[in-house]
């Protein structure tokens, strides 16, 4: 993977997922703030992109050592050392948006009266989650069609399940943000991370030739139509850290 990988650009960029891709059971370890701390000296630069609330995200932009963040899967970006987001969606009514998508979540709970709104939704600008588990696959692909005759678009990762404007995604927010605060780099100066589905349009090669998946991608290799490019050897931050090392050493 590395060799291959770094003959194919000079990568500037990593834009890397958090939940299951950063993270080692489910915390941050020294061993990424080191791995952050190498690719920083390595001239590498660092953007989040999660399907985290705005208010988680607010924070993780302003105590971790990156470049910015994205929330909601492409809805918002932080950039490094703004305290308010940039609105990366087509929302422009907040208040009427949040309205309807809470009742999308009530027809979806109509047929699946067991999903559970997910905590942190309260924080939430432009999506609408609910908690992924205990829902069997064919389940979260009967939601998936649902929201889509509904209008909406829908996707989920190994926390949470997302309602969310149709266009709305991770691949989308990225490219817009990299032309309006890294204009100086092309898509394939940037390497795209993630380990889950609501990563998938990062693994599009249409947008971006360079996509890694930490070795835990593999549990949905069934569920993506897009699959990453390569796979590093680790599961989750460990994964990452792989991935890190070699970007530094090149």
């Amino acid at each position: 993977m590395a060799e291959k990988l770094l003959v194919l650009s000079d990568l500037r960029l990593v834009a890397t997922d958090m939940d299951g891709t950063l993270t080692q059971s489910g915390k941050f370890t020294p061993a990424l703030l080191q791995a952050f701390a190498d690719l920083a000296a390595a001239n590498i630069q660092v953007i989040v992109t999660t399907g985290r609330s705005a208010g988680w995200v607010s924070g993780l932009a302003t105590y971790l050592p990156i470049d910015g963040a994205i929330a909601e899967n492409g809805g918002l970006y932080y950039a490094n050392g703004e305290q308010l987001p940039v609105n990366l969606s087509s929302v422009t009514d907040l208040n009427s948006h949040r309205q309807q998508l809470a009742e999308i979540f009530l027809k979806l709970q109509l047929k699946f009266p067991h999903i559970k709104e997910s905590t942190d939704n309260r924080f939430r600008l432009t999506d609408w989650t609910f908690d992924v588990q205990p829902l069997k696959v064919e389940e979260i692909q009967q939601l998936g069609q649902l929201c889509a005759q509904l209008g909406w678009g829908f996707t989920y990762s190994n926390v949470q399940c997302h309602i969310k404007p149709l266009h709305q995604d991770k691949a989308a927010g990225l490219i817009q943000v990299l032309r309006d605060y890294f204009p100086q780099l092309t898509t394939e100066q940037v390497v795209t991370v993630g380990d889950s589905p609501n990563d998938e349009s990062l693994f599009n090669p249409c947008y971006f030739k360079n996509s890694v998946g930490v070795a835990n991608v593999r549990e949905y290799a069934n569920q993506m139509q897009h699959q990453p490019t390569y796979i590093t050897t680790a599961s989750e931050g460990e994964g990452f850290c792989e991935l890190a090392a070699l970007l530094s050493q090149k």
